[in-house]
């Protein structure tokens, strides 16, 4: 072979070489982006929305579209219905009729999921204008409203457990509690620990609530024990509990809401007092 069969042949591969760049730049550009992306894009643009996902099948065309409105709109649906524990993305993509994959194309994941729940709720909380003269009955009416979120939905308080929270309209309930209580004057380390402590009480307060009702609606009130009857067990204890006994009423009190309204209280004059 001569220099000029070479040197042609060189020219060819690089001609080639270079169509299929342009070819697999142009086919990436075209991709949709992937869950990660889009989980992303959420937490830097509120109010994201995705491209509904066409359906496939005969019916594919008489089905609402796959997207992360519906998604959350049916995760919902469950969790009010069923509870949280039947929450699963298999539930889910049952209930919209297709495969867990479909859904997948619009969340990373379950964990994504519950994200996007609490996010949701977070984004009905109202906060105020912080104010010094009022700030501990704006951080109470902050809790109280997350506390009613929480409780619309069955154990879905148990989403928010050991997350740290990324979710813009989560993160703004943060922001907003932690606003309120600097306003008041509190030093910022304080503040800072003393909003993961509201978060958490309220969180576990509601799984507590939750778990108590959905044993009582399941028909499995033994495990419910009323007021009378944890009064005739302290009764009944021996004399090592002295106190336990003496103050069984005291121990057994509380209607509605007592105990989340005096721990609140507690945690947030505690505060003050720093």
């Amino acid at each position: 072979m001569n220099d000029s069969y070479h040197e042609f042949l060189s020219k060819r591969t690089l001609f080639i070489e270079t169509q299929n760049a342009v070819r697999f730049v142009c086919y990436t550009a075209r991709m949709s982006p992937t869950p990660q992306q889009r989980r992303a894009a959420r937490h830097q643009e509120p109010g994201e929305a995705s491209t509904p996902a066409a359906r496939r099948g005969p019916s594919g065309g008489t089905k609402k579209p796959i997207t992360v409105e519906a998604i959350i709109s049916t995760a919902f649906g469950i969790v009010e219905k069923e509870g949280y524990q039947a929450l699963t993305m298999r539930r889910v993509a049952t209930a919209l009729e297709t495969g867990p994959s479909s859904l997948y194309a619009h969340v990373v994941n379950k964990e994504d999921l519950d994200e996007l729940l609490i996010g949701r709720l977070c984004a009905a909380i109202d906060l105020p204008e912080p104010d010094p003269a009022t700030w501990r009955q704006q951080i109470i009416s902050v809790c109280t409203q997350l506390r009613d979120q929480y409780l619309r939905y069955p154990g879905i308080s148990r989403a928010a457990f050991a997350v740290a929270p990324s979710n813009l309209d989560t993160l703004r309930v943060g922001e907003g509690m932690l606003a309120i209580v600097l306003a008041g004057g509190i030093d910022p380390q304080a503040a800072a620990w003393a909003i993961d402590s509201l978060l958490l009480y309220v969180s576990a307060y509601c799984l507590e609530v939750s778990l108590v009702n959905q044993q009582r609606s399941h028909g499995d009130g033994g495990w419910v024990v009323s007021r009378d009857e944890l009064l005739r067990r302290y009764a009944a204890l021996p004399g090592t509990f002295p106190h336990s006994k003496r103050y069984a009423a005291e121990l057994t009190a509380g209607t509605g809401h007592d105990r989340f309204d005096f721990t609140i209280g507690l945690l947030i004059e505690g505060l003050a007092r720093r």
